[in-house]
């Protein structure tokens, strides 16, 4: 009988066990990794603290943990051609101590991997890829980096300390700066990632849902409740039915030691909480004594240099700020508010792309807030690799930098760093006139009055530049991406990269042709010679597009592409002028003020510049103070001839009206605006 009872014993116990590895094949938790059996490469458990080293502090070494043994991540349905992915959930406790020299060592990365052999490089591929199969959706590779470099293959990144998504490559999909939400706040804590004390990470996948969650925050705070990454993302196409997970980790020219001090696995379920109370401790560099007896050698001596290098220090620095306040440029005498680059750096979030309002030829404009007085600016930030960017940067600070005026966009300072070119000005709320006209977001259309209103704006800044200040300002871009909209819906001109200046009395002589086409005046594609009355034709095409709601090119059924003006002409040639109106006024606005500004538009693009009215004769039409020459032969002109038109307006019989074509301005030498 009793050896019955134990047969039967041996038989539950050996069911026992076996129903215990089954439960735990999917799940797993590790405090400290004496008793583990992880393949490890590169990579030692440090005895007795069970601390798991991936890498020590030698230049360009690779370091990898993984779990032994394969997990089911894809479930094959027969009755669908997607199978559905298993949610898993994972936990660990890791620690980045860098060199005593420097930082920058690089990071680490939760991966899952169909093998455990991987070809991977140093440095920022983190020993996951290599040159040659970065990229490649073959590498069935998905990874959570922790890195502490900014990688050069991936320029979304705008400083290192960060966090990232990565399927099939180390150009992360998803990249956020290392923070972790306050508790009961939607403020976030950023804290570094290699200050050698232990960071707690949570990865989180939904596969139901298809939802990944990455939260991370120091050991003393427990998990927060808002993740620092939230993103939906389908991994069927990237994983294979099974996969391991582990660990990876790099160093570069510079270098660090990267520690996992405790790990928990889930599958389809959630992660087992570890027991913070018995993490390993990593352990701590120890000098030498030589090296000690070393150090008090070299303070000795480094002490006496010390005094005379700080005596010699002060006396090249003093010599420096003469010189270079002796030699300080005429635009930085002009504009002498110059910003602090981390000023500009924090108030547009280190240039985040979410900041983003738009991009030019020369540079792009990002949304800021300054720390200190929570005041709202446009920052412009000039391509450094443009040479023409650093002449625009002069000219818009010379040309703007005393410029003050409630219709100009308002330069408040500059910075200059290195290569970083960056113009400060009022942040204007509404964008520009270009936006409001022909890109109509979430259907609003301005209305006549508002139109109206804004075009008066910018001629009172025309008026400005070109009479009213103490030089001749020719503004050489005007249209309606240049003129922003402020809270009271008027038009204030802005992006003085292209200006020039000369004193009142003097001809420009300026000779390089410059503007956007669609705005050339006809006489700058034959002498270059930019003037005043050349800021007028384009203002002219300007009230043109405001009148008509079409840009400066239009698309003719049978002549092809033709100019905005040619067009205007040629409908009041045939009776069709009032098809010239904007749809979308529909009968909203005063007929006689729409019939002045499409006249005063043809005046202002007279091929002839003596024509053309001055900016000051432009407020007098506007404002009613003069009545138009022209206005009662515009809308009979298919009677009397258009002929009889230009001579009302400019007393000239002989002007045959025609403005430069598409094909004469793309083919002279000149400079597009942005």
């Amino acid at each position: 009988m009793k050896p019955m009872v134990e047969t039967i014993s041996l038989i539950f116990l050996l069911w026992y066990f076996a129903a215990l590895t089954q439960s735990n094949s999917n799940d797993f938790i590790f405090n400290g990794f004496n008793q583990t059996d992880l393949r490890l490469e590169g990579a030692t458990v440090l005895k007795p603290s069970g601390a798991l080293r991936l890498t020590n502090k030698s230049n360009h070494i690779i370091g990898r943990a993984f779990y032994p043994k394969t997990l089911q991540f894809l479930i094959i349905n027969t009755s669908s051609s997607t199978p559905n992915v298993s949610s898993f959930s994972t936990s660990f406790v890791f620690a980045i101590a860098p060199s005593s020299a420097n930082r920058g060592g690089h990071g680490l990365a939760f991966l899952l991997s169909p093998s455990m052999e991987l070809s991977g490089q140093a440095d920022h591929f983190l020993g996951i890829l290599n040159n040659s199969n970065e990229g490649n959706s073959t590498n069935h590779i998905f990874a959570v980096e922790f890195d502490t470099v900014k990688g050069h293959r991936q320029p979304s990144d705008s400083e290192g300390n960060h966090v990232g998504i990565n399927i099939n490559s180390m150009l992360s999909n998803v990249s956020e700066p290392v923070a972790y939400y306050a508790p009961g706040t939607d403020r976030k804590e950023e804290f570094s990632l290699e200050s050698g004390d232990p960071v707690q990470a949570w990865i989180d996948y939904d596969g139901g849902k298809r939802l990944l969650n990455v939260t991370v925050s120091p050991l003393s705070v427990p998990k927060p409740s808002q993740p620092l990454i939230s993103l939906v993302i389908e991994l069927s196409s990237v994983l294979e039915e099974n996969m391991y997970v582990g660990f990876s980790a790099a160093t570069g020219k510079k270098s660090s030691s990267h520690y996992i001090l405790a790990w928990s696995f889930c599958l389809n379920g959630t992660a087992s909480p570890l027991d913070l109370s018995k993490l390993p401790v990593p352990p701590k560099e120890r000098k030498s004594s030589s090296f000690k007896l070393q150090t008090k050698a070299v303070i000795g001596v480094l002490s006496v240099l010390i005094v005379l290098l700080l005596v010699a220090l002060v006396v090249v620095l003093i010599y420096r700020r003469k010189i270079q306040f002796e030699s300080l440029e005429d635009w930085e005498l002009d504009c002498p508010h110059r910003f602090k680059y981390k000023d500009l750096y924090a108030a547009t979030k280190g240039f985040k792309e979410s900041e983003l309002l738009g991009v030019g030829g020369f540079g792009a404009v990002y949304k800021g807030v300054l720390p200190a007085t929570r005041t709202e600016i446009a920052v412009k930030k000039i391509f450094n690799n443009s040479r023409q960017g650093l002449r625009e940067f002069s000219a818009e600070i010379e040309s703007l930098g005393r410029l003050r005026h409630k219709n100009l966009v308002n330069l408040q300072g500059w910075c200059k760093r290195k290569n970083d070119l960056l113009l400060v000005y009022d942040y204007i709320p509404y964008g520009s006139l270009h936006s409001l006209l022909f890109e109509r977001k979430n259907g609003f259309a301005l209305s006549w009055e508002q139109r109206f209103n804004i075009i008066k704006g910018v001629a009172e800044g025309l008026l400005y530049l070109h009479e009213e200040w103490e030089k001749v300002v020719i503004h050489r871009d005007v249209k309606p991406s240049n003129v922003l909209i402020d809270s009271e819906m008027k038009g204030r001109l802005g992006d003085f990269g292209l200006a020039r200046l000369y004193d009142h009395g003097m001809v420009s002589h300026t000779t390089h042709v410059v503007g956007t086409i669609g705005y050339i005046a006809p006489e700058l594609a034959q002498t270059g010679k930019a003037s005043t009355r050349s800021d007028v034709f384009a203002y002219g095409v300007l009230l043109l597009e405001v009148a008509s709601g079409r840009g400066p090119i239009v698309s003719h059924p049978q002549r092809g592409q033709m100019m905005l003006v040619d067009w205007v002409i040629e409908l009041l040639q045939t009776g069709q002028i009032l098809d010239v109106i904007d749809p979308s006024l529909d009968s909203c606005h005063v007929f006689k003020e729409v019939e002045m500004v499409l006249v005063l538009g043809l005046v202002c693009s007279h091929p002839n510049p003596e024509a053309r009215p001055t900016t000051r004769q432009l407020m007098r039409y506007l404002n009613g103070d003069d009545l138009l020459p022209g206005i009662h032969t515009f809308f009979d002109a298919q009677h009397r001839g258009v002929n009889r038109f230009w001579e009302a307006i400019s007393g000239d019989t002989s002007t045959s009206y025609r403005s430069s074509s598409i094909g004469e301005i793309s083919s002279s030498s000149f400079e597009v605006g942005r």
